[in-house]
């Protein structure tokens, strides 16, 4: 049996049938002889900068056996995963902390100041907070403060409730001003930022 030159060429084949995208008379495109190349990417961690850790190296010693023989090429990329520095004079806790507002207290005048912007408070808004302030880390209850600031034991002590929420709302919900102590009452918050100022 005679094996014409053009079907004995290393690489190609005729004895398939045509099968459709391939070129005309049934025969394959070329086979790739070139050599394999094997791409590694290992992601090492910074305190095995000098040396690859145990399996990694284990993995390269496998892929050259793989290649032993041939021409192939092995990569090793070590990729750096550290997060971006931070810029110089500024800690990283500083950076994403709040800042949470000073609230100025001008008793004379009768007027608080937010960073420095006048806060539209009514008189009795302003008296509360003025009593919650001047007497720090002590808790009220609805019907002392009824006393202390408007005088008299009102029948609706919940109206306490209704200042307490507009004065947080005028503050600024981000200022911690007023906590709530469930079942007893009222009292100034422990990271409160309030200044009295009784002589201006």
């Amino acid at each position: 049996m005679s094996v014409s030159p053009a079907s004995s060429r290393a690489g190609w084949h005729t004895s398939q049938p045509a099968v459709p995208g391939r070129p005309p008379g049934g025969q394959r495109r070329p086979v790739n002889t070139a050599a394999p190349m094997l791409t590694v990417t290992l992601n090492i961690p910074l305190a095995c900068e000098e040396s690859l850790t145990p399996p990694a190296r284990r993995l390269l010693e496998a892929a050259r056996e793989m290649l032993e023989g041939g021409e192939g090429t092995i990569t090793a990329t070590a990729v750096d995963r550290r997060p971006d520095p931070v810029p110089a004079g500024r800690s990283p806790s500083r950076s994403l902390a709040p800042t949470i507002p000073v609230l100025h207290i001008l008793a004379a005048s009768r007027s608080v100041l937010r960073d420095g912007e006048p806060l539209p408070l009514t008189r009795l808004e302003f008296d509360l907070l003025l009593h919650l302030v001047a007497h720090p880390r002590r808790v009220f209850t609805r019907l002392q403060l009824l006393n202390a600031v408007w005088g008299y034991e009102h029948a609706g002590v919940r109206t306490v409730d209704v200042h307490v929420r507009r004065l947080r709302g005028k503050v600024g919900v981000d200022v911690p001003l007023v906590t709530t102590v469930y079942g007893v009452g009222y009292r100034l918050a422990d990271d409160a930022r309030v200044t009295i100022d009784r002589t201006g």
